[in-house]
């Protein structure tokens, strides 16, 4: 075989691999609605902390259990499950992005993002990202 035959080839199937690796792991912007209506999908939801709220969360008992209520974009508000410990800034936050999917009522998610203002700069928005713990 030529050269540029065989790196034609390793071209498109790194291209193939990089578009299916792309959409496999995206998931959309969408309400608790949506994501009620999809169980078995992943999504995205940006919301507002409902300060009025109980916040469940006992560093003691279990730092890895965090329980809280997000009203999104449409004013839904919905049960936020996060399984690592509380975000330092949670409160703060102007914007909450959570990842996961909705579970038994209950929003599982597996990762926050709290976008919070900048304490130096008036204005500025400071993100930070949230990893849970594998259960």
């Amino acid at each position: 075989m030529k050269p540029r035959f065989i790196i034609m080839i390793v071209l498109i199937g790194v291209a193939i691999a990089a578009i299916v690796s792309m959409y496999g792991s995206s998931s959309e912007y969408v309400t608790f609605e949506t994501a009620s209506a999809n169980p078995d999908r992943e999504f995205h939801v940006i919301g507002e902390l409902v300060k009025d709220s109980a916040m469940q969360y006992d560093p003691i008992k279990d730092p890895n259990h965090l329980v809280f209520y997000l009203k999104d974009s449409v004013n839904a508000v919905a049960r936020i499950v996060f399984h690592s410990p509380k975000p330092a800034d949670l409160e703060r936050s102007e914007k909450i992005v959570i990842v996961g999917k909705m579970n038994e009522g209950s929003f599982k998610a597996s990762s926050i993002l709290l976008k919070c203002p900048s304490k130096y700069n008036e204005g500025v928005i400071e993100e930070t990202r949230h990893e849970a713990k594998e259960s």
